[in-house]
């Protein structure tokens, strides 16, 4: 089994924007070879006071030179998979990232939160990630890392 490790990390601006910095690393073994590429979730500006969490999107492209099943885990990053955290010095922001548009299915490592599994030459994943309402958190650049692992 060939397992591939990327890591992704969610960040914000002085104004709570988001946007990911991806590093890629892999390992050796089976027959297919792949690659990884991201795109980061998109939140947008969070503001404090919203009533209603703040949502985004990014994308996980696997791409292989034969048709391979893989699993795609996350790790949880600064927290847990209960809840993920983003830091800026001493402050913290809770998210966390889902397999599904209706952030109901937690993206982990299998163990804790649910994998994703496909099979094919090339595919694209959605991230669907949730920043819960109402965070008293100070403006800065909050960021976490968060590793993709794709096994196959």
């Amino acid at each position: 089994m060939r397992a591939l490790r990327q890591v992704i990390r969610p960040h914000f601006t002085s104004a709570l924007l988001a946007g990911v910095v991806i590093t890629v690393s892999a390992s050796p073994a089976s027959a297919a070879t792949c690659s990884v590429s991201t795109a980061g979730v998109a939140y947008g500006s969070y503001d404090t006071l919203a009533s209603t969490p703040l949502d985004g999107v990014g994308a996980i492209n696997v791409s292989c030179d034969a048709s391979t099943s893989f699993a795609v885990a996350l790790s949880s990053g600064n927290g847990s998979f209960a809840q993920r955290l983003m830091t800026a010095g001493t402050s913290q922001l809770g998210y966390n990232l889902y397999t599904d548009a209706t952030r109901t299915i937690v993206w982990g490592d299998g163990i804790s939160g649910s994998t994703v599994s496909a099979t094919g030459t090339a595919v694209d994943l959605s991230i669907y990630g949730r920043i819960p309402a109402q965070q008293n958190v100070t403006a800065g650049v909050y960021s976490d890392t968060i590793t993709i692992t794709v096994s196959y």
